[in-house]
C-alpha cells in the first residue's frame, strides 16, 4: 500500500499535461492505425486501387497491430522522464516492442505465401504448369515455417541470448530429444516421400488398409482424409509410406464382370443367340469399350453351363459406374426372359437306398 501511495504521490505532482499528451499519443495511433497501413501497403501495391483488396492484403492487420503497439511504446518514451522510469523498466519495454515488431512481421510476411494471396498467385503462374498444386502448397508451408524461424533466431538475438550456450544445451541432451523425435522425423521423411513420388494429390479417392476416402489436406506430419462416412481421419505421413494405397481416382475405367449359369438342357442354338444378344447390347451401349468385350461359354458345372460376361466401362466414379451396371443388368435379363432361358440353381440329387 505504501508503494501504490508513494506512485501515486509522485503521479500527482508532475504536470497533469504530461499524461494527457501520453493517451493522447496511444488514441492517436489507434484511430489511425488503419490509415497508416493503408497508405504503406497503398505505396507497394501500386498498380491496386481497391481498398478492399489493400485491406485484405496479408500485412494489412500486422501493420494496425504495430502501429498501436509504436503508439504505446512512444507513449512510455514520453513519460519516462516525468514518471523517472528506470533504465531497466525502459530496456524491457524497448526489447518487448522490437519482439512484437518482429513477430507482427514474420506474420504478416509469412501470410504473404498463401495459395490465396497475390503473391502466391504470381508464385503459381509464374511456375505455370510445372508444379502440381500439392506440391506447390507443400513449397508454401516449407516456406512459412522457415520465415517463423528466422524470426525465432531474431527474438534470440534480442532477447541476448547466447546462441553458442544455446546449441551446446541442446547437444548436451541430443540423445533425448533424437529419440522422443524419431516419430515426428518419420513423418516428415513420409510426407517428403509422398510429395516426391506423387502417390495421390488433395481430392484423389484412396484406400488403404483400415481407411478409404477423400484426400483433404496433406501436412509435414500427417495426411487429412474424409471417409465415406463423413469422418475426418489424421493419418500419420509414415504409415502411409509404408502401405499399399489404391487410388481409385487415377482410374481411366473400371470392370464389369458377371456370369450367368444356364441350365444344363438349354439348347447350344439358344445360347450361342443369347451370346450374340449380349455382345450386341454391349457393343451399341456409348461407356463400354468394344474391344474389350467378352462373351463367352467358358465353362460347364454340375448346375449349368456358365457363360462369362467381361468388358470395361468408362463410368469410373462410383455412383455413375453402379448405374451402368444396372442397366447392363436390367438389359441382360430382358434377353433372358425374351429368349425363354432360365438360371439354373445349386441342387442336390439324395438318393435313398431301399
Amino acid at each position: 500500500m505504501e508503494q501504490l501511495t508513494e506512485f501515486w504521490a509522485r503521479i500527482t505532482s508532475i504536470q497533469m499535461i504530461d499524461i494527457f499528451i501520453a493517451i493522447g499519443i496511444i488514441v492517436f495511433f489507434r484511430i489511425l492505425s488503419g490509415t497508416f497501413s493503408y497508405m504503406i501497403i497503398r505505396v507497394f501495391k501500386i498498380r491496386s486501387k481497391k481498398a478492399k483488396e489493400i485491406k485484405e492484403s496479408a500485412f494489412f492487420k500486422p501493420l494496425k497491430v504495430f502501429f498501436i503497439i509504436l503508439g504505446i511504446y512512444l507513449a512510455i518514451v514520453f513519460l519516462k522522464v516525468p514518471l523517472q522510469i528506470n533504465e531497466q523498466v525502459m530496456d524491457i519495454v524497448t526489447k518487448a516492442f522490437k519482439i512484437i515488431s518482429v513477430i507482427e512481421f514474420a506474420v504478416g510476411l509469412a501470410n504473404s505465401f498463401t495459395i490465396k494471396t497475390t503473391l502466391g498467385k504470381k508464385l503459381r503462374k509464374s511456375l505455370n504448369q510445372k508444379m502440381e498444386d500439392s506440391v506447390f502448397e507443400f513449397v508454401l508451408k516449407v516456406t512459412r515455417v522457415l520465415i517463423y524461424v528466422i524470426a525465432i533466431f531474431f527474438i534470440l538475438a534480442i532477447l541476448e541470448i547466447n546462441l553458442t550456450g544455446l546449441v551446446a544445451g541442446l547437444g548436451l541432451g541430443g540423445v533425448i530429444v533424437t529419440l522422443a523425435a524419431q516419430d515426428t522425423a518419420k513423418n516428415l521423411f513420409g510426407g517428403m516421400v509422398i510429395f516426391i513420388d506423387k502417390p495421390f494429390v488433395v481430392g484423389d479417392w484412396i484406400e488403404m488398409e483400415n481407411y478409404e476416402g477423400t484426400i483433404e489436406d496433406i501436412t509435414f506430419r500427417t495426411t487429412r482424409i474424409r471417409t465415406f462416412e463423413n469422418a475426418l481421419v489424421n493419418i500419420p505421413n509414415a504409415m502411409i509410406a509404408d502401405a499399399s494405397v489404391t487410388n481409385w481416382s487415377k482410374m481411366e475405367k473400371r470392370r464389369y464382370k458377371t456370369n450367368l449359369c444356364v441350365e444344363l438342357d438349354t439348347p447350344l442354338q439358344k445360347l450361342d443367340l443369347l451370346k450374340t444378344r449380349i455382345e450386341k447390347m454391349l457393343q451399341e451401349r456409348e461407356n463400354i469399350y468394344d474391344d474389350s468385350i467378352i462373351v463367352k461359354f467358358d465353362q460347364i458345372t454340375n448346375n449349368g453351363m456358365n457363360i462369362l460376361i467381361y468388358t470395361y466401362t468408362n463410368s469410373v466414379d462410383y455412383a455413375s459406374y453402379l448405374k451402368e451396371v444396372e442397366d447392363i443388368n436390367t438389359k441382360i435379363m430382358k434377353i433372358l426372359n425374351e429368349e425363354n432361358i432360365a438360371l439354373s440353381y445349386d441342387t442336390k440329387t439324395v438318393y435313398v437306398k431301399s
